[in-house]
C-alpha cells in the first residue's frame, strides 16, 4: 500500500474541512475497523469527528446533548453510553472506512465480541487521566483472541491531571509490552493545542474555532525532546523489525519511510502497537489518527483468508471479488425500514435481487435491497464486494452468527460466540391482553442480541429472560416498553447458579433394560465421575465452570464407538440439573470404564438413555458443591469515603484485592459475588455524596456458602 509521507494531513487553517476522494471500489482500500474503549474514555466523541471530518456529517454532535450519530437509540441519548454497536461508512484520502462504535459497558461486551469477530482492526480509545481501565483492558484481551491489529489514541489530554507518558506506561504494563509513541503533545492540560509529528519532526497545531491543523516547525521548547523521543522510537522499532535494525546499523538512524513501513509491519503482527494523543472534544488529533488508519491498519487483502468448513473440510475463501460469495451475519436489527442483516462480505460479490444460502437453516433467500449503514441512517447501493461490511433488507430467517453464501458452493464459517447469560428477573405483561404482545417483543429482543436467553420456569410457569447483567435487562426490559408499547412488570433480579462436584464416585453400574412387545432396549454401563480440576488459563476465571469432559477406557470393543459417544450425548443431557437445586452442572470429567450390549436389543437411543440415567445417579452419589457468578469491582472513590466503600464491600462478601492511589481519589479493586451487587450503584452514591463510581467484569464462578 502507498504511504505518501510528504503529502501533508491537512495544512487549512479556515473553517473548510479537508477535501474527500472517492473511495475506490477494491478491497485493498478498504479499512473496517471497531473504537474499542471503557466506558467515558470518548468513544462515540471520536467517532462523531471521524465521521465530521470525512465529510460523512455537516454537523458535530455531542454525547452530553445526544446528537451523536451512533448512539440514535432513545436510550443511548437518555443514559449518555453507547448500549448498541452503531456501524458507519465514510471516506478518507481515497479509502472507504467501515467503522464500528462498540459498547463500552461490561453488560454489552457481546455486542463488542460479535463486532471484533468481522474487524480487520480496531482503535483503542484510553483516558489520558485513567490509563489502562478494566473494560479497556477487557475489550483489549477480546481483541487479542481474535488476532486483531490495534492503535492506540490517549484521548482527553485537554483535561487536568492527563499525561501521555503515564497512559503509554499503562499500556505497557497492563496490555502490551512495545507500545510506541509517535507524537509527543504541545501544551499540558488546558494548554493543550496541538501534537509534534515524531516521525516526520514537525508540529501540528490546531485553533478553537477552525477545523483544520497548522503545520510548521517543532518549537524551540520542544526540539530537544522530540529528537529524544524520535531517536527512542528508532532503537525500539530496531530491535523488533529487522529491515529497520539492519538500516539502523548501516546508518545509525532510521528514515522516515523505512520507520513508518516498519510500523504498519508491526502493527499488522501485532508485536507493538502506535500510540497517538489528541483531544476529540475539541477536536485536535483526529486527522493523524484518520492517516494512521489508512497506513498502519490491514486491508481485507491483509489478513488470512477466511477459513470454513463444508462436509467436514477446512476450506479458504480469499478476499477475491471474482471468488464465490460468501459472508457472515453478525447482527440482526428491526427498524422501521424492515430488517436489517449486517454483513461482513468475506469473498465475491452480492447484488440486490440475489438468491443467497442460509447455511444455518439450509434455506435459501432473496436479497430484496443492499444498504451502507450510517447508524440508523441507510444510503441504497446496488452492489458489495469482498471486504465490504452492508445491511442487507429481505431476509427474514437469517439469524446473527450464520453464514450466507452463493447457493452453488456453500461453506460455513465459524460464528460468534455467546456468552451464557448470568443474570434473570421475570416478566409478565400488566395487561392480559398483552401478553401475546410480550411473547412476540420477547422473541424479536432475543434475535437481535443472541447473549439474551428467554425460558419459562417449570415450577413457577414464570417467563424468565436472562442477561449478562442488571443494566443489560434494564435497557431490555425499557427496549420493549418503548418499542412495543407493553407494560411489563419485573420481578427481582436472581442470578445463575451452577453445581459442581466436590468428591466423586468409581464404578457406578447403570443397566439399562426395556421390553414392551416390541424391540426392547439394553444398554449396560460402568462410570466413573471426579472434578474437572481448574484451568488456571481457562476463560472462566480456572474454577472449571462451564466446561464437561468425557472419556472412554473401555477396551476389547465391548461397547462400540458409536454406542460410546450416545452415553456422552446422554451425560451431557444430565449436565441440565444437578442434584442440589435443579442448576446446571459442571467442571465434571466422567470416564466409561466398562459395559455390555446385546445382540439385539442394543442402540444408540438405549445407551444415551443409560448415559443419562447413570450419570443422575452418579451425580446424586457425589459431593456436589454450589457456585455462584463473581465479579471484580473496580470503584473509584474520594479519599475519605476509602474505608465506609471498603466496609461495604466486606458486608457483601467481597474480598479487596488491591488499593491504588490517583489525584486525589482512591481506586479500590475487590471480587464479590454478583448476587450481592444489585442496587450496588446507589449504596455507593450515598456513601459518597454521589462522587463514586465503579465498574465491574465477570471473573468466572467461587463456591458459595
Amino acid at each position: 500500500m502507498r504511504t505518501d509521507l510528504n503529502r501533508s494531513i491537512v495544512t487549512r487553517s479556515t473553517v473548510d474541512r479537508p477535501a474527500v476522494s472517492r473511495p475506490a471500489d477494491l478491497p485493498a482500500a478498504v479499512r473496517n475497523l471497531g473504537i474499542l474503549a471503557h466506558v467515558d474514555a470518548g468513544k462515540t466523541t471520536v467517532t462523531e469527528r471521524v465521521l465530521y471530518l470525512t465529510g460523512a456529517i455537516h454537523r458535530r454532535g455531542e454525547v452530553h446533548d445526544g446528537t451523536t450519530v451512533t448512539d440514535f437509540d432513545s436510550q443511548e441519548r437518555d443514559r449518555g453510553i453507547t448500549i448498541f454497536a452503531a456501524a458507519v461508512s465514510c471516506s478518507w484520502d481515497g479509502h472507504r472506512i467501515n467503522l464500528i462504535d462498540t459498547p463500552g459497558h461490561v453488560d454489552f461486551f457481546d455486542e463488542v465480541e460479535r463486532s471484533l469477530r468481522v474487524l480487520d482492526g480496531a482503535v483503542a480509545v484510553f483516558d489520558a487521566v485513567a490509563g489502562v481501565e478494566p473494560q479497556s483492558e477487557a475489550v483489549w484481551r477480546q481483541a487479542d483472541r481474535h488476532g486483531v491489529p490495534r492503535i492506540a489514541f490517549v484521548n482527553k489530554l485537554d483535561r487536568a491531571g492527563a499525561d501521555l507518558d503515564s497512559a503509554v506506561a499503562s499500556i505497557r504494563e497492563r496490555l502490551h509490552p512495545a507500545p510506541l509513541a509517535v507524537q509527543l503533545p504541545i501544551g499540558r492540560e488546558d494548554g493543550f493545542t496541538g501534537v509534534v509529528d515524531l516521525l516526520r519532526m514537525r508540529a501540528l497545531t490546531w485553533s478553537d474555532g477552525t477545523d483544520g491543523a497548522h503545520e510548521g516547525p517543532v518549537p524551540e521548547t520542544l526540539r530537544e525532546d522530540a529528537e529524544r523521543r524520535r531517536r527512542a522510537l528508532e532503537e525500539a522499532v530496531a530491535e523488533l523489525h529487522p529491515a529497520a535494525l539492519e538500516e539502523f546499523c548501516t546508518h545509525g538512524t532510521l528514515g522516515a519511510t523505512t520507520l513508518a513501513a516498519a510500523l504498519r509491519d508491526l502493527t499488522r503482527t501485532g508485536e507493538a502497537v502506535v500510540v497517538l494523543c489528541g483531544s476529540a472534544y475539541r477536536n485536535r488529533g483526529i486527522e493523524p489518527l484518520l492517516q494512521a488508519v489508512v497506513d498502519y491498519l490491514p486491508s481485507p487483502l491483509d489478513v488470512p483468508a477466511v477459513r470454513g468448513t463444508l462436509g467436514g473440510e477446512v476450506q479458504e475463501r480469499p478476499a477475491d471479488p471474482a471468488a464465490p460469495f460468501a459472508a457472515l451475519a453478525f447482527k440482526v436489527n428491526s427498524t422501521a425500514t424492515g430488517r436489517l442483516t449486517y454483513l461482513r462480505i468475506y469473498s465475491g460479490t452480492v447484488r440486490k435481487g440475489d438468491t443467497v444460502l442460509d447455511t444455518a437453516t439450509g434455506r435459501t433467500e432473496r436479497i430484496a435491497r443492499l444498504v451502507r449503514v450510517q447508524a440508523d441512517r441507510h444510503a441504497e447501493t446496488d452492489t458489495a464486494t469482498a471486504g465490504d461490511i452492508v445491511a442487507a433488507i429481505g431476509l427474514k430467517a437469517a439469524r446473527a452468527g450464520a453464514t450466507l453464501c452463493a447457493p452453488a458452493a456453500p461453506l460455513v464459517l465459524e460464528p460468534p460466540t455467546t456468552a451464557e447469560p448470568v443474570v434473570s428477573v421475570a416478566v409478565e405483561a400488566c395487561r392480559n391482553t398483552d401478553t401475546e404482545r410480550l411473547a412476540t417483543a420477547l422473541a424479536r429482543l432475543v434475535e437481535e442480541d443472541p447473549s439474551l436467553a428467554v425460558r419459562t420456569d417449570p415450577e413457577t410457569g414464570q417467563v424468565l429472560l436472562s442477561g449478562m447483567g442488571e443494566l443489560h435487562l434494564e435497557v431490555a426490559v425499557e427496549k420493549i416498553r418503548r418499542a412495543n408499547g407493553v407494560e411489563v412488570a419485573v420481578g427481582r433480579p436472581q442470578v445463575s447458579y451452577r453445581e459442581t462436584v466436590a468428591a466423586g464416585v468409581t464404578g457406578l453400574v447403570y443397566r439399562h433394560v426395556k421390553q414392551d412387545g416390541g424391540a426392547g432396549q439394553f444398554a449396560h454401563v460402568v462410570i466413573d465421575v471426579e472434578p474437572l480440576h481448574p484451568d488456571p488459563e481457562a476463560a472462566d476465571g480456572g474454577d472449571g465452570a462451564g466446561r464437561f469432559e468425557f472419556r472412554s477406557t473401555v477396551t476389547g470393543g465391548r461397547v462400540p464407538r458409536e454406542y460410546v459417544q450416545a452415553v456422552e450425548a446422554g451425560c451431557r443431557d444430565a449436565l441440565a440439573e444437578g442434584p442440589l437445586g435443579g442448576h446446571r452442572v459442571t467442571g465434571v470429567r466422567v470416564t466409561l470404564t466398562d459395559g455390555a450390549t446385546h445382540v439385539k436389543d442394543s442402540s444408540e437411543t438405549a445407551f444415551r438413555t443409560a448415559g443419562r440415567f447413570a450419570l443422575r445417579d452418579a451425580l446424586r452419589a457425589c459431593r456436589m458443591t454450589l457456585l455462584e457468578p463473581v465479579v471484580e469491582v473496580t470503584a473509584t472513590v474520594p479519599d475519605d469515603a476509602v474505608g465506609a466503600v471498603i466496609g461495604d464491600l466486606a458486608a457483601r462478601r467481597g474480598r479487596v484485592t488491591g488499593q491504588a492511589a490517583r489525584a486525589g481519589t482512591a481506586v479500590v479493586t475487590a471480587t464479590v459475588p454478583l448476587a450481592e451487587l444489585f442496587g450496588y450503584a446507589t449504596r455507593l452514591r450515598s456513601r459518597t455524596q454521589g462522587r463514586g463510581t465503579f465498574t465491574t467484569r465477570p471473573t468466572g464462578y467461587a463456591p458459595a456458602p
